[in-house]
């Protein structure tokens, strides 16, 4: 569980109600059903015009990805595949197959299938490489979806906006009913902000995150697979990942050769 993402939500919405309350009047005027299906159907709505059915309810799983931190830690990859490459070296590839069944990691134990199995390194870079590329490209496109959702909230909040000043125009007559006109015409805009610049866009840069997160990660262990193949001893193979990582965060310690 990522707790930075739960923490800043909390914290970011704690702030907007707490601003209120303190401001006096109760959450009750802020709240506008009209406005909502404006802001909220709205933006939905756009999202169904610019992108297929079946992308825009995979968001809701997209979105998941920005409170779940379950990827391995590059010093636990590293430390693994200096293991495997221990185990690689003393016994051949083939003895790698009893260790796939360890794996929680799909990605990790599809690779060391096709290292166990002999297959070639062109192939398994071809193959790995793909999959990465591809994992990359469904990340991408979630973010477009939420960046596409934080640009047409408060569009449509603007459109709320401007609907209520016409209608509260139209009643200039009774100049009791303008001042609660302007602010039920002023909440859709309120709503398209919070949205946007509360959930939307905070949500894609934590999108973003995890998806060079995980390429990093995905690349890291493509190269370690790649260097079992070849039968380099733990030490290079550590000295190989650890490339990855910045060297402040580099393992300390390495195992013996």
């Amino acid at each position: 569980m990522d707790l930075a993402t739960i923490i800043g939500l909390i914290l970011g919405t704690g702030l907007v109600i707490g601003s209120i309350l303190i401001g006096g009047g109760g959450l009750g005027p802020f709240i506008n059903i009209p406005s909502m299906m404006i802001t909220i159907g709205g933006s939905f709505a756009a999202l169904l015009i610019n992108f297929p059915l079946e992308k825009v309810l995979g968001v809701f799983g997209v979105v998941k990805k920005c409170f779940t931190d379950i990827l391995p830690k590059p010093n636990e990859t590293i430390e693994q595949f200096e293991s495997l490459a221990m185990i690689s070296r003393r016994d051949g590839l083939v003895a790698l197959e009893s260790e796939i069944e360890k794996l929680n990691d799909e990605f990790l134990a599809r690779g060391l299938e096709m290292v166990a199995g002999g297959i070639s390194k062109e192939e398994v870079a071809t193959v790995l490489e793909t999959e990465i590329g591809y994992i990359e490209q469904r990340h991408q496109l979630g973010k477009k979806i939420i960046d596409a959702l934080a640009a047409a909230a408060p569009a449509f909040g603007m459109i709320g906006t401007l609907i209520g000043l016409v209608q509260m125009l139209r009643t200039l007559d009774d100049p009791s009913q303008i001042g609660v006109g302007m602010a039920t015409a002023l909440l859709t805009t309120l709503y398209g902000a919070v949205i946007a610049n509360l959930f939307c866009i905070p949500l894609s840069g934590k999108l973003e995150a995890r998806s060079q997160q995980e390429v990093m990660i995905r690349e890291l262990m493509l190269a370690g697979m790649l260097s079992l193949v070849d039968g380099h001893p733990p030490r290079a193979v550590r000295e190989r990942l650890v490339a990855f990582v910045s060297a402040s965060a580099r393992p300390e310690t390495t195992q013996a050769v």
